[in-house]
């Protein structure tokens, strides 16, 4: 039975809909199958739920794209899963992406100039960083098992409670967002499902350390890496993995090995990550600006990162001048925006003990709803409240 025919008998049960079917795309020639459908339009009055075109529409093939538009005089009836991903004329990052977030990260580290990269934590202080007009964020380890499990950066914080959080993140901005993905949470293969994973949730960037586990903040003492090898051979199963997903997700290659051997030991480690395909590198822990000057002379042509951990960690803070000037790329700033949370949460607290509402130190009620999205929900509801504001008559 030809193509065609079982789409006819397929549509036949189905009355005063109105369905408008293209398929754009390369076909590759079946002698036993029709020539590919193309611009085909049929109306009904009822949509069959237990109807399916998948089974009707040729698989897996290249290239192909399809788009479905409904319309009818009865908007308010259930439109059925024709098992199609359709393809919107949106704007919405949602359903339509321009590019990838990789590939707007990529953007940026061809850019000119340093970038500053505040460290969020939640899709809250992801979105308070996008409104200050950073061009990236990182969702930081430490800050996301301090603010999610309140527990310190010691491997605590599993797998797939760094997923379900970066994908919350990712979903509440438009700007890249690295994910610290800690060791790559066990084996090569592990690595491999972890980056797979990371692109899926949205990230625009994977950032994995050679830490033996249980990891800790790279500046505290007592840390160890694993071998030379087998801190080479996770950053090869991340490219492989990115390979293999079709992704162009940006790789950062961090070492510990300063502080858990020695500068001479980070500085081979950094060249090796670079030489096996790491995007970026990043040693953290460095102790002075020489030893940050001898960093960036290894792998010139790969952007290097720097850690500006606040508050007292092991490595000078400079100046994004100053960083640029050396040789850096990126600047992050791992604790900043949990810092002073942390800190404005203790006065208002303080505040409130002592009887007072802290409203001078805080957004007014109108600015918190304006920071959250009150604004454009009303507008959007009230979209469609416009559309279903008639009452649904019984069917007699």
């Amino acid at each position: 039975m030809s193509l065609q025919l079982q789409l006819q008998m397929q549509l036949s049960t189905i009355r005063n809909q109105s369905v408008s079917l293209s398929i754009h795309g390369s076909h590759h020639p079946n002698p036993s199958s029709p020539s590919p459908i193309s611009n085909l339009s049929f109306r009904s009055s009822t949509v069959h739920q237990s109807s399916s075109l998948l089974p009707l529409l040729p698989h897996k093939r290249p290239n192909a794209s399809v788009s479905v538009s409904v319309s009818s005089s009865s908007s308010r009836r259930p439109i059925p899963d024709l098992g199609i991903v359709a393809s919107a004329n949106s704007a919405d990052r949602d359903y339509v992406a321009a590019e990838s977030p990789a590939t707007e990260l990529r953007r940026v580290l061809s850019s000119p100039g340093i970038h500053q990269i505040p460290a969020c934590f939640d899709a809250l202080s992801a979105k308070l960083v996008e409104r200050a007009g950073f061009k990236c964020t990182f969702a930081g380890g430490f800050a996301i098992s301090a603010a999610r499990l309140g527990m310190p950066d010691a491997g605590l914080i599993s797998y797939g409670e760094m997923v379900e959080q970066g994908r919350q993140i990712t979903q509440a901005v438009s700007i890249p967002v690295f994910g610290d993905a800690d060791t790559g949470y066990g084996n090569a293969m592990n690595v491999k499902r972890t980056v797979k994973e990371y692109i899926r949730a949205g990230f625009a960037g994977i950032s994995l350390e050679d830490q033996m586990s249980p990891k800790a903040c790279g500046h505290t003492q007592g840390r160890k890496v694993v071998s030379r090898e087998e801190a080479v051979m996770r950053i090869k199963a991340a490219v492989d993995a990115r390979k293999e997903s079709g992704s162009d997700i940006v790789i950062v290659a961090r070492s510990d090995s300063r502080q858990a051997e020695s500068l001479e030991e980070s500085l081979w480690r950094a060249q090796a990550f670079a030489d096996a395909g790491a995007d970026v590198i990043f040693i953290t822990a460095l102790t002075s600006k020489q030893e940050m000057i001898e960093f960036c002379k290894v792998a010139p042509h790969v952007p290097k990162l720097a850690s500006m951990l606040e508050g007292g960690g092991k490595t000078p803070i400079l100046s994004p001048a100053e960083l640029e000037a050396i040789g850096y790329k990126l600047v992050l700033y791992p604790l900043s925006l949990l810092g002073v949370s942390i800190r404005a949460m203790q006065d208002a607290l303080t505040s409130i003990e002592s009887g007072h509402v802290p409203h001078e130190s805080m957004p007014t009620f109108t600015e918190l709803k304006e920071i959250v999205g009150f604004d454009n929900y009303n507008k959007e509801e009230e979209r469609y409240a416009t559309h279903t504001s008639q009452p649904v008559l019984a069917e007699r």
